[in-house]
């Protein structure tokens, strides 16, 4: 747990020049860019290029600025697809994740005689869970009976063969994260859509935890549809729009929930009251694109790019590791009592740690804030630590232990409130 072992580290870390790339809030260790990333010059930047072009063009931004507005969404798809292994039309920059999965799911299920059920996952993010069960019901379907819900063994991972298991001749279609939000475990999404296909069921993903971190072959795999959003390791900023990912093999499928912006190009401005879809994963925009809140992309991608998703997975795993050894070797044993609630195995697991505490997480969590290190908190029991590549180091993960370590063994902890905040 030595500071020279964590200094040499961070000498021998190719992307430690992207460091100085990023706004850190002053004075913080900033471990949540599994919530919301950090903003990168190149993104700042590419926000300014866009209200220059409002305040000099106006509405001639949409097709005469140096990146029309007209066509941002493909662009952003196409720039972010390398990320996801997508080719560059099946994926498309537009709504919002939630929204996403309505169009997707409303599009791919297909309730057909014995087939009415949705299989899902019963550690899933609620938003998923909501808009299946919404779905379901839209359909004239039981949402108590028809939405399976994988059940964990362990309450903090979903074993692959369970899925498997339940891929029953009543599914009509399997929707699962990439990566567990709570416990960051990752999926063996190529064994799932394969085993999904070899049944006739099709299968999509919401790969938001995973997006920008984790390498994808989303096409290679045959994944059906998936959803991201582009504000965790994107690091699109709060609230920008997310990415929409339809195989090919879909292209020319009618979206279920139509709107003017998923049109052709060419015949858009005809405005004909007969909808007439692009053939692609563009088919699926629905309203106009938020221009303003999405304009940070372009930046966003451009770094990500520089820097290669494989060079990010290798030192987000020696990144996450480093983190699990020096838990284990300091805080598993009394009066820390921490644990591990993340895979081991670092094929199993995406970009963050879950760090449980059996009583009081909550309140640690709001002292390591205090202390300067943005965590986040996840009921009843998780303190979600995040070390992103491209811009935290092994020191601060070295610091970040030894601050945990000290608020235990001062009692730190207990001058604060066990209520969580409304936002955690």
């Amino acid at each position: 747990m030595s500071e020279t072992f964590a200094a040499a580290l961070d000498r021998s870390d190719p992307l430690a020049r992207f460091r100085r790339r990023f706004h850190a809030p002053p004075g913080t260790i900033y471990l949540d860019g599994n919530s919301l990333g950090l903003l990168s010059r190149e993104a700042e930047r590419s926000l300014t290029r866009v209200l220059g072009e409002w305040r000099t063009l106006g509405v001639r931004g949409w097709i005469e600025g140096p990146r029309p507005w007209f066509t941002a969404a493909e662009e952003a798809g196409a720039a972010a697809a390398p990320l996801v292994g997508a080719r560059a039309e099946e994926l498309v920059f537009t709504g919002t994740t939630t929204v996403n999965i309505h169009a997707l799911v409303a599009t791919f299920y297909e309730r057909r005689g014995r087939r009415t059920r949705i299989l899902a996952d019963a550690l899933d993010f609620p938003t998923d869970i909501y808009a299946l069960r919404s779905q379901i019901a839209l359909r004239g379907g039981d949402p108590e009976a028809d939405l399976v819900l994988v059940p964990s063994r362990d309450g903090r991972t979903i074993e692959e063969e369970d899925i498997i298991d339940r891929l029953t001749p009543e599914v009509a279609l399997v929707f699962l994260p990439s990566v567990l939000n709570r416990s960051g475990q990752l999926l063996d999404m190529e064994r799932l859509t394969r085993e999904a296909h070899l049944r006739g069921i099709p299968i999509g993903f919401d790969c938001s935890h995973s997006a920008g971190v984790v390498p994808h072959r989303l096409s290679r795999w045959g994944v059906d549809f998936a959803v991201f959003c582009g504000y965790k390791y994107l690091n699109g900023g709060p609230g920008c729009s997310a990415f929409l990912y339809l195989n090919r093999n879909h292209f020319g499928k009618k979206p279920a929930l139509a709107g003017w912006f998923g049109n052709k190009k060419a015949s858009q401005f005809d405005l004909r009251l007969d909808f007439d879809p692009a053939p692609a994963a563009g088919g699926w925009q629905i309203s106009s694109p938020g221009i303003l809140g999405s304009a940070t992309m372009p930046g966003a991608l451009a770094v990500l790019k520089e820097a290669g998703i494989g060079r990010i997975r290798r030192k987000s795993v020696r990144m996450t590791s480093y983190l699990i050894d020096l838990v284990k070797a300091t805080l598993e044993v009394p009066p820390y009592d921490f644990r591990i609630g993340t895979p081991l195995d670092p094929r199993r697991r995406g970009g963050h740690v879950a760090l449980e505490h059996p009583a009081e997480a909550l309140r640690i969590s709001e002292a390591l804030k205090a202390r300067g290190v943005v965590p986040d908190f996840r009921p009843p029991n998780v303190i979600r630590l995040a070390p992103v590549p491209l811009y935290n180091t092994y020191r601060q993960i070295r610091r970040v232990v030894l601050h945990l370590k000290d608020i235990i063994d001062t009692g730190e902890y207990g001058a604060f409130s066990g209520r969580r905040k409304a936002v955690s």
